[in-house]
């Protein structure tokens, strides 16, 4: 008789989701203070896309291979995805705490590597924990709770940005003392969040059966591999189509991350980072903007899951990247700060659907007992485009938009637009009748 996974209450779903708070809290620091620190050691507007090669090459090696490693892990007292998204959460905790301290550029860089290699090793194992302990009718809901957890954990990442220059003032070396507490921020919510979401949330142990099929293939140097190709082989065909959409989805999104402030001090300043006075507003701005969007992320991120039902997670997919492309298409015409907020609220209900949708898309048609690999190789279809953008983008930023971050702003919403046009091209059936979005189910 097949193992019937109990139904978790919307509180117990929240308290597994913690964890993935600190991990894009750590995430928007990325997102919206790196590049600036970057800036402010002197990086050219083409060295960019290079300095964030951390990124796409980490979780290009790192997810894939912890997600094979951890779905043949089992401990009776750690668990299975539990021990992989803790020493992520560690890694990132001390990345963080020393970032500020970058005398030099490659100095920051280094750091990058260890941060994005720790996020890596703890959001892949968090989107499997998910799939491991929902059944079918509450993983919408759980997706959908990391989307949420990314708005709000992005959002005050990015009001910290804003918030805590008009507190706190002076320079240390070349970075501004704001970015100090921002970051040691980051650290402590980065490690205590995880511990939250562990100290709440027990794992399913393995059946007798799947603990059979663990002893005998155990594990060794190349098994994550042979998983990962294996499974590349086997892969579902929603998966490949979602790679296509992907493609231009995370090109775009890598462009805006490294170019918001940079365009926010072109429209609403006419600053450049040389002028620092007036670029540290713009970094400020842009952190209050991108606070902004997540909030709308936060915000929206449950209303999706029954438009999902409602209307098939495609077509809710399709919508958002429209929204999201077309603000991002006005966003480097405005002046008026007031008019950013808006237009970057299209993004912010496409990002809400990004973190969780697709996900939906694809989790009913790949076998639980690889959901680790899979929620890998899912990434490796977010990073590639990020590692071709980093190797393709500096050349076409200097040579085709003249350094010109305005124009690259825009370029991301015509991807953005090309994506949502691939979308439609997906073949995936409505989601099943129970899909429900259970707010109040029992345990």
């Amino acid at each position: 008789m097949p193992f019937i996974k109990p139904k978790l209450s919307f509180l117990q779903i929240i308290n597994m989701n913690v964890g993935f708070f600190g991990i894009q809290y750590s995430f928007g620091l990325q997102q919206s203070a790196v590049n600036p620190i970057y800036d402010f050691l002197g990086a050219k507007p083409d060295q960019i896309p290079w300095l964030n090669l951390a990124g796409p090459m980490t979780g290009l090696l790192i997810q894939p291979i912890i997600g094979a490693l951890s779905d043949k892990t089992w401990h009776p007292k750690f668990g299975r995805r539990k021990p992989f998204f803790f020493i992520g959460a560690i890694m990132c905790s001390i990345a963080l705490f020393l970032f500020p301290f970058s005398s030099s550029l490659w100095m920051a860089a280094g750091l990058l590597w260890i941060l994005d290699a720790g996020n890596n090793t703890a959001m892949e194992p968090y989107r499997a924990f998910v799939a491991d302990k929902l059944d079918s009718s509450q993983q919408a809901t759980g997706f959908q709770a990391q989307s949420f957890f990314t708005g709000f954990g992005q959002t005050l990442a990015n009001f910290s940005l804003f918030l805590f220059p008009l507190i706190i003032i002076g320079h240390t070396g070349k970075i501004p003392n704001w970015v100090f507490a921002s970051f040691m921020l980051g650290s402590v919510c980065s490690v205590g969040s995880v511990w939250w979401s562990m100290r709440t949330t027990p794992e399913i142990p393995p059946t007798e059966e799947e603990l059979k099929e663990l002893k005998s293939k155990p594990l060794n140097l190349l098994s994550p591999f042979t998983d990962v190709f294996s499974a590349i082989k086997d892969m579902p065909k929603i998966m490949w189509q979602l790679a296509l959409v992907y493609l231009f989805q995370w090109y775009a999104l890598f462009c805006y991350w490294q170019n918001s402030s940079k365009s926010i001090a072109l429209s609403v300043y006419n600053a450049t980072p040389d002028n620092k006075e007036l670029y540290e507003k713009a970094v400020s701005l842009a952190g209050s903007v991108n606070g902004w969007y997540n909030i709308v992320t936060f915000l929206i991120a449950f209303t999706l899951v029954g438009f999902a039902k409602k209307y098939s997670p495609k077509w809710v997919h399709f919508f958002c990247l429209l929204l999201a492309g077309l603000g991002f298409i006005a966003f480097p015409f405005i002046s008026n700060k007031v008019f950013l907020y808006i237009a970057i609220s299209g993004f912010g209900i496409g990002w809400a659907s990004m973190m969780g949708i697709p996900y939906l898309m694809v989790v009913k048609e790949i076998p639980k007992e690889r959901y680790g690999v899979y929620m890998g190789i899912i990434n490796m279809m977010i990073v590639i485009p990020m590692l071709v953008q980093t190797t393709t983008f500096g050349y076409l930023m200097k040579h085709v938009l003249n350094n010109d971050s305005s124009k690259a702003i825009l370029f991301a919403g015509v991807f953005l637009l090309i994506a949502a046009t691939f979308t439609l091209l997906i073949k995936s059936d409505k989601p099943p009748a129970d899909m429900e979005v259970n707010f109040s189910a029992g345990h």
